[in-house]
């Protein structure tokens, strides 16, 4: 009996990857980028330490599956970020890679082609490219670490990362955050459980060793110092939101409880909204009228955006795509969002410099 026999029977193949060195060099960090992305995580650590009362807002595409449209909206989100600077500020949703319950697409990086050729080198190195490219617009980027090796290839872009609902629970993607450099966002668990993300914080904020990939692309033992950025994202569970004031409260009292900052991020999409985009504004006009009303733990928002309103299937001829419109979950049209992020910026303006730590 041989080897073969024993071992990786259910495996077809074994392609080459280059290493996250290999990737960089490139494409490596410009002095522009790299200065953006280090302001992008210090202001985030400023306004998670109340040292700057502005809201964050991470707002855009559910998921990247088109370069130029990102870009397109990249730009716009820009000309808004600047605009509402005194009150808000914004962070892109950039989202490469998508969990899926059984099948589908899984996002960018693993299959940039949309045609199941998953040509995961290809994606890791045009997903760099754009970021890079949103970097030097001068906008931060904000993703989901889902796959434990893509941070090694893009966290040097990344000036704010969110654990999902599905990953939370995870001891690896904790181990993961425990290392990361951005302040992490952790969601509540798919059942509206707090506890489960309120248990991830803290294990963030501890060391961990575990097994891991360095620049080289070799297996080496990641020794991490702990993440004492980690927060809570209420994203609804369920099928129930989670974002009103008893809701928040209880939130509270439990991040109080396990001696963590009391930040909370809502999240406008999901559970929160019921999947609907179109509600997405009640959530925020919600929340934002609770921090109107001297609530001081909430810090920041999630909007799922884009240039057109809804989502699409994939369709077999690619051409036939609809610019600008998710082809995961549904959003709302860019009209929409600067209509909601003025609106806020708006009524916020007056309050904020006088809120109470």
């Amino acid at each position: 009996m041989t080897t073969l026999d024993i071992d990786n029977i259910n495996v077809s193949a074994f392609d080459a990857m280059p290493s996250p060195e290999e990737i960089q060099a490139r494409l490596p960090l410009s002095p522009t980028a790299a200065r953006l992305v280090m302001s992008g995580r210090e202001l985030l650590r400023r306004i998670l330490d109340r040292s700057d009362r502005r809201l964050f807002v991470v707002v855009g595409p559910c998921s990247i599956h088109d370069p130029v449209a990102g870009l397109d909206y990249a730009r716009r989100l820009k000309a808004l970020a600047d605009e509402v600077r005194q009150t808000m500020y914004l962070v892109m949703r950039v989202y490469f890679e998508k969990p899926r319950t059984t099948t589908g697409w899984k996002g960018y990086i693993n299959d940039p082609d949309m045609d199941d050729s998953f040509r995961v080198d290809h994606g890791m190195q045009q997903a760099r490219q754009f970021l890079l490219e949103i970097a030097e617009l001068g906008l931060p980027a904000g993703t989901e670490a889902l796959d434990p090796i893509s941070p090694q290839y893009l966290g040097d872009l990344i000036s704010w990362t969110a654990i999902g609902a599905r990953t939370t629970e995870s001891q690896t993607h904790r181990e993961i955050s425990s290392g990361l450099s951005t302040p992490v966002g952790f969601k509540n668990g798919t059942n509206g459980d707090v506890g489960i993300a309120v248990n991830a914080i803290l294990s963030a904020s501890r060391p961990h060793s575990f097994l891991g990939i360095n620049g080289q692309g070799r297996t080496s033992i990641v020794r991490t110092r702990g993440n004492r950025y980690g927060h809570l994202v209420l994203r609804g569970g369920d099928g129930r939101p989670n974002y009103d004031t008893v809701s928040v409260q209880m939130a509270e009292q439990a991040l109080s409880k396990a001696g963590l900052p009391t930040n909370i991020v809502v999240d406008c999409s999901h559970a929160n909204s019921y999947k609907k985009p179109e509600l997405q504004p009640l959530v925020m006009a919600d929340v934002v009228n609770q921090v109107r009303l001297g609530n001081r733990s909430l810090v920041g928002m999630m909007i799922e955006s884009n240039l057109v309103a809804g989502n699409q299937p994939i369709p077999e001829d690619l051409a036939l795509l609809k610019y600008g419109c998710s082809v995961t979950d549904a959003c709302v049209d860019w009209e929409t969002t600067a209509s909601m992020i003025r609106d806020a910026a708006r009524l916020l303006h007056e309050v904020l410099p006088n809120r109470s730590r």
